[in-house]
């Protein structure tokens, strides 16, 4: 993996990463495919809306097909049918999340799965031979991510040991042909773990360095105050990613932090249940007062739900509960997130990045148009 830097406004980057399997555009918004699939999607009609790379979730896929199945089948790309990058989390957040049962030990993590019952163990060695059998482009170091809110004491102690873990999900990767390895900081919000933890991933050495153990219920405020110095004791010449962000004014507030790559299910999840991302903020197709409006959602996107139906027809299907509702949404919500990284890379281009924020802000305080 190769990552080039073109431009910088601010703390803002403009990058491109190269893989084996294409270009990523940085910043980028990776939307996420839990099961093999971004919910609602064709992998064509996600890759329509721009996306350069797609996130898949490890400890999901492990347990249902299985990572084994997925590996006799040709690997994820063949299994989802997308041929451009992917790249998968360690398992160890949703591990902590979703089982009802796990027991935390320095080998790993055992835990029984939400799905039938069984025991497994995730330790960083069987992590990295997960993500290997699934064929990812970038792998994710094995992590406990540290809940919040959390006292200092126990967030040194997590911090420590997902930096030994950190190595030896670096032992286990090795070296692996068209494959890149990222590490994870930690260390909460407490700025003197994150110093620590970033000065032990560095000694390791990493393809890219993630900062995690945000978006975990912190809020807006405090995380933004973690990545006004989180990411520059990251190495400048690596990509920087923010795990599990998230709103698109996160996603704004964390480039001008100087983060390179998000993540998050909020623009599928949202679609599914009648929430839309539009430039003048959110709307809620639910709503009566879209149920005679023959507008678009937003005149100027190019989706198929605002091309081609109106705001009546799409709050039908959806008290409905039609398919295509989830279908329409969640296009629509990707190509908002798409369109929103295309201008920040636009934006970052020209040098005129705090003009896009101004302008970001101030159009999504007018709010909605007005109703019919």
């Amino acid at each position: 993996m190769k990552f080039s830097l073109e431009a910088r406004d601010g703390k803002a980057r403009l990058g491109k990463i190269t893989t084996a399997r294409g270009d990523i555009r940085t910043p980028a918004f990776m939307p996420v495919g839990t099961a093999a699939t971004v919910k609602a999607m064709l992998p064509s009609s996600v890759r329509s809306t721009g996306a350069d790379i797609l996130l898949g979730n490890t400890y999901h896929l492990m347990l249902r097909p299985t990572a084994e199945r997925i590996a006799s089948l040709g690997g994820l790309h063949k299994f989802m049918d997308w041929e451009y990058p992917i790249l998968t989390d360690s398992g160890g957040f949703q591990v902590m999340s979703l089982s009802a049962l796990t027991k935390i030990s320095e080998k790993g993590v055992k835990f029984k799965s939400h799905i039938d019952g069984s025991i497994h163990l995730i330790t960083p060695e069987r992590s990295i031979e997960l993500q290997s059998l699934f064929g990812s482009d970038i792998l994710m170091c094995f992590d406990e991510c540290t809940p919040y809110p959390v006292d200092e004491k126990t967030a040194l102690n997590s911090m420590q040991m997902s930096m030994r873990w950190a190595e030896r999900s670096r032992e286990a990767f090795g070296y692996r042909e068209g494959r890149s390895l990222f590490g994870i900081q930690q260390g909460s919000v407490f700025p003197e773990q994150r110093e620590e933890s970033a000065e032990a991933l560095k000694s390791i050495g990493f393809d890219g360095y993630a900062v995690g153990g945000l978006a975990v219920g912190e809020g807006q405020e405090k995380m933004f105050e973690v990545l006004k110095y989180a990411p520059d004791l990251l190495p400048s010449e690596k990509p920087r990613y923010l795990m599990g962000v998230g709103k698109p004014d996160d996603i704004v507030g964390a480039v001008k932090n100087g983060i390179d790559m998000m993540d998050c299910v909020l623009p599928s999840r949202s679609g599914r249940t009648g929430q839309i991302f539009t430039h003048r903020g959110v709307l809620n197709i639910k709503n009566s007062r879209h149920q005679d409006d023959p507008r678009p959602i937003d005149e100027n996107c190019s989706c198929p739900a605002c091309k081609n139906y109106s705001r009546a027809y799409l709050h039908h299907v959806f008290k409905s509960q039609e398919i295509i509702s989830s279908m329409l949404l969640t296009w629509h919500n990707l190509q908002y997130y798409q369109d929103l990284m295309a201008g920040i890379r636009s934006s970052i281009r020209s040098s005129s990045f705090d003009d896009f924020v101004d302008e970001f802000y101030s159009v999504r305080a007018e709010g909605d148009i007005e109703q019919i």
